[in-house]
């Protein structure tokens, strides 16, 4: 197999001492920085109303440079891997102020590497991917009557990137991401419902293909939709919230993790800045971000920056214990970077952002919990989102959530959204499922109009005092 590096220096006018020589130049300085260059090839495919709608695909190559100076940084991209554009790029970095101290020092080395060179986007044929689609689609619709429409998509992309530093340094990766997802709209007597349900990861197309896999996508979308059918109207006010396992974590995706990123804390914009050391949870409430689980949406072998990927434990037992970082946050605030610089593409300079982050499991029974709850609601599955880093005030739409009453799991119910914030929410946990579950890897996390992939998970959580907006 060609090494996937040699995609990055395919045009010829560039070489790898080209690269290290100009980074070398253009960096002398600044207090860190680095050239980012990437290739990326993507395909999506969808299929709807029984035929295929789209197939896109594209290929990109570019780099970004960027120069860091004490809280300042320049940079410039182009989608031209050459040694005269990246030259060029370098006479922006001269603006900087010079550094004063000491150049940064580089990554940590890391001889670990989460993926192989294979690419899913030549390992199955143009007609096998249709042809999966077009199998959905009619398997969906003779699953049940009450299925009015289908829609499946299948997305993949293969990312080649390598860092180079004026220290000398150099890392690189091979990112693979694919991505499969079923809607069903189901009708009975005159109303119709939605379900969806997405599965992907950091791997190759091969279980996305498998009978197994593309039929419980089916079930688990055409249950939802049908569920929703029934559902009635959502009850509104204060009550006691039970979240199910798995995606339910994107709650605690948004509601703490953006507060916990460097930069806001830094900038003492965050409802969790300058609080190490101090209780922020419940006891018991451990809270991971991790970007080295093998095949987990979020992971990365090392980060935008090249540092390696880790677990850090960011709460532990309720004690905040640190904030995830990168290499600009972490040298103002004194700290190491954890392995968080992050950025959407080579047209965008990094920034903290989270990998996988998700809650440690804790010891009581997921049954246990739901037969403590007298009057109050079971949140299933969410859809979107929004919070306020610096309250940590957010609003969640629940997409498929039920009535507890006495114990026991009730109706249905549609519209119902979850009101608080997030340092708030996790003093309010009062029973910890021993049930971890990661989402199924069809996270995107949003930050700064930067978009990348982000996994999240949970066990199942009760918690007391939520303020659930209703319809009824």
């Amino acid at each position: 197999m060609t090494d996937p590096r040699s995609l990055l220096y395919r045009s010829g006018l560039l070489t790898p001492d080209d690269a290290q020589r100009i980074t070398r130049d253009a960096l002398q300085n600044c207090d860190d920085g680095e050239l980012y260059l990437q290739f990326i090839a993507s395909e999506s495919f969808g299929f709807d109303d029984g035929r295929l709608k789209t197939a896109d695909y594209s290929r990109d190559a570019g780099f970004g440079l960027r120069g860091v100076s004490g809280e300042m940084t320049g940079f410039a991209h182009a989608n031209e891997i050459s040694a005269a554009a990246i030259a060029r790029a370098g006479e922006t970095l001269k603006l900087l102020d010079p550094a004063k101290g000491q150049p940064a020092p580089p990554p940590r080395n890391n001889n670990r590497h989460l993926y192989t060179d294979a690419s899913p986007l030549d390992a199955v044929p143009f007609e096998a991917k249709v042809k999966l689609l077009e199998t959905i689609d009619a398997a969906a619709r003779g699953r049940d009557s009450r299925v009015a429409q289908v829609s499946a998509s299948l997305a993949a992309s293969w990312s080649v990137v390598e860092i180079v530093r004026a220290d000398g340094f150099v890392g690189h990766d091979v990112r693979p991401l694919v991505r499969l997802n079923v809607s069903i709209v189901a009708e009975q007597d005159g109303r119709r419902e939605t379900g969806s349900f997405g599965i992907g990861g950091r791997r190759l197309y091969d279980d996305l293909f498998s009978p197994e896999t593309w039929n419980r996508a089916i079930d688990e979308a055409l249950a939802q939709a049908l569920v929703n059918l029934e559902s009635v109207a959502a009850p509104a006010g204060e009550m006691t919230v039970l979240l199910g396992p798995g995606w339910p974590g994107v709650l605690l995706h948004e509601a703490v993790g953006h507060g916990l990123e460097g930069d806001f804390n830094r900038k003492g914009t965050s409802a969790f800045s300058g609080r190490i050391g101090q209780r922020v949870a419940a006891p018991g409430v451990t809270v991971v971000d991790d970007g080295s689980i093998p095949g987990r949406r979020g992971s990365l072998t090392i980060d935008d920056e090249g540092t390696p990927t880790q677990e850090n434990v960011l709460i532990e037992d309720g004690i905040l214990k640190g904030y995830i970082q990168d290499r600009l946050n972490a040298r103002l605030m004194g700290v190491a970077p954890t392995g968080n610089g992050r950025r959407e593409s080579y047209a965008h300079a990094p920034m903290p952002r989270m990998t996988n982050t998700f809650m440690r499991a804790g010891n009581d029974d997921p049954a246990e919990l739901l037969s403590r709850i007298k009057n109050g609601i079971f949140a299933k599955s969410f859809g979107g989102g929004q919070v306020d880093i610096t309250s940590g005030k957010f609003v969640f739409s629940c997409t498929e959530a039920y009535l507890v009453e006495n114990g026991k799991l009730g109706a249905p119910i549609k519209g119902a959204t979850l009101i608080g914030d997030g340092p708030t929410v996790l003093t309010r946990v009062t029973g910890i499922g021993n049930d971890l579950a990661l989402d199924e890897g069809v996270g995107v996390c949003g930050k700064g109009g930067q978009s990348v992939p982000a996994g999240v998970g949970q066990p199942t959580l009760l918690v007391e005092g939520l303020t659930v907006g209703g319809t009824g």
